[in-house]
């Protein structure tokens, strides 16, 4: 399959997540920023994502494209499929920059600005082909959080806008398609207004910054992340559902409590106390700490979704699917079989610094079940009322293993006839041998909860597997119990 290329014209803390995102992707990126130090902060956006990107995926991710630095746009957007503007927020600067690009990048690439501004028909004035253009407004981090406000003019083509959504899907993302214009598009709006009402919270002394951040991190935040607003409220009206909760909470609107509509104004005063404030709330954490705890919060909590197939979770899970393909054993059996490719996420580490000892378990227990799933006992097979279960399992652990690690199991057959499954993984990281599990498997009847022998079909691949394997080495450490050394 041929490699994509996407251009990043600003490579600030915006561009730099967009170059993370395609990068680790597959895609190839080509920067440009005239900034002396941009190949140093995209590396430590990269050193981020990295660490962090990877373990929000089951499964292998793309291998990594190719970064390079380009000294001109003309370099940069040659032959691209997309153009992620995330120049400063100046319209006539963009629009410069517009006219560079049209001249030099393919017709039928997509141009995306990541403005929160501008409504595109502005970005689109003066530019040679307006249709080419449209807003693909994204949230920070860019590389971790999946929403792209996708907003078109009367002007932009409709081909675009679908190129736009496909490749957008393709890497992991989430376009919302806004249909009309507005300014700050729809999820900054909300913002603002947040934004505003805070303001007045601490102007009037009502509030901290602290404060504030608790009402929203520890309450309505951990909803609207999952369910968004109208949905929590649909819940909130109970068994009567939205109509109810509008009638009961409607006549609120009408009520003196927000000052939405009057904006402080930003005095030096209140610009002091509310960087104060912040100050004596986050003062003691660097940027990069800030970050890095803020990566650690967003992938337990997209995990957690993840295990739900909820809300943004359940993009991931669909993402999965799309970079996995078909299951199938491979053609050659004369080997042992991948059974998991995967990066350890941060959630898999204890206080240690490494993968805790139920994540081993964990990782070999998806090893089998995979292997489950390749000799055709999957969900369709269990339904009929046929299924394995371990009967015993032995782990052992020969090396540590960190958050961001790209592991591999391989798993060999050991035995495969009757009602048992011998199998034995091997846990990797590139040549290093981390941990071996060793599992014993009994098919069961689920109406009896019994030992039962498998469907014939299952029966036969199993043993074509086992057949094959029994050529292969008898695995070091396979039918040990613990060792103890005198």
């Amino acid at each position: 399959m041929t490699t994509q290329s996407a251009a990043i014209i600003g490579g600030g803390v915006i561009g730099g997540g967009w170059a993370a995102r395609f990068l680790l992707m597959g895609w190839d990126v080509r920067v440009f920023d005239p900034d002396q130090e941009a190949e140093r902060k995209i590396a430590e956006v990269l050193d981020n994502a990295r660490r962090s990107l990877p373990g929000l995926s089951d499964v292998a991710l793309p291998p990594e494209g190719t970064l390079t630095f380009h000294d001109t746009i003309p370099s940069a957007v040659a032959g691209v499929a997309w153009v992620q503007e995330s120049v400063p927020e100046r319209l006539d600067l963009k629009r410069k920059v517009y006219q560079s690009l049209q001249e030099h990048c393919p017709h039928d690439a997509v141009i995306g600005s990541s403005t929160s501004g501008f409504k595109p028909s502005e970005l689109q004035g003066g530019a040679t082909r307006p249709e080419q253009i449209v807003v693909t407004h994204p949230f920070n981090p860019v590389y971790l959080l999946p929403l792209i406000e996708l907003v078109p003019s009367a002007q932009t083509a409709p081909a675009i806008v679908q190129k736009a959504k496909d490749i957008l899907t393709s890497i992991g993302m989430h376009p919302l398609h806004v249909r009309a214009e507005i300014d700050a598009h729809i999820a900054d709006r909300f913002l603002e207004a947040v934004w505003r009402e805070a303001l007045w919270l601490i102007k009037d002394g009502i509030a901290t910054t602290e404060e504030i951040d608790d009402a929203i991190r520890y309450g309505f935040g951990l909803r609207w992340a999952q369910m968004g607003l109208f949905e929590t409220y649909r819940i909130a009206g109970g068994e009567a559902g939205m109509r109810h909760f509008i009638e009961q909470f409607g006549p609120c609107l009408e009520w003196p409590w927000t000052k939405l509509m009057d904006v402080p104004e930003l005095t030096e005063e209140l610009i002091d106390k509310v960087a104060d404030q912040s100050d004596a709330q986050s003062g003691k954490y660097t940027i990069r700490e800030l970050e890095r705890a803020r990566d650690d919060n967003l992938v337990s909590i997209l995990r957690g979704l993840k295990a739900q197939n909820w809300g943004a979770g359940a993009l991931l899970n669909a993402q999965d699917k799309r970079i996995e393909g078909d299951v199938k054993l491979p053609d050659d059996l004369n080997q042992p079989i991948v059974t998991v490719a995967r990066a350890v996420p941060l959630d898999w580490t204890d206080y240690n610094g490494h993968m805790n000892e139920a994540r081993y378990l964990q990782a070999f227990g998806d090893a089998t079940d995979r292997l489950m799933l390749l000799i055709g006992c999957d969900a369709e097979y269990i339904a009929t009322g046929g299924s394995y279960f371990t009967a015993e399992t032995h782990i052992r652990h020969l090396d540590e293993v960190r958050a961001g690690a790209v592991i591999r199991i391989e798993t060999q057959v050991l035995a495969g006839a009757g009602k048992k499954m011998h199998l034995f993984h091997r846990m990797f990281e590139g040549d290093r041998e981390l941990a071996t599990g060793e599992h014993m498997m009994i098919h069961v009847s689920l109406a009896t909860r019994r030992a039962s022998d498998p469907a014939p079909a299952l029966a036969a691949l199993l043993a074509k597997v086992a057949k094959a394997h029994e050529a292969l080495p008898r695995p070091v450490g396979a039918g040990n119990a613990i060792g103890v050394r005198s």
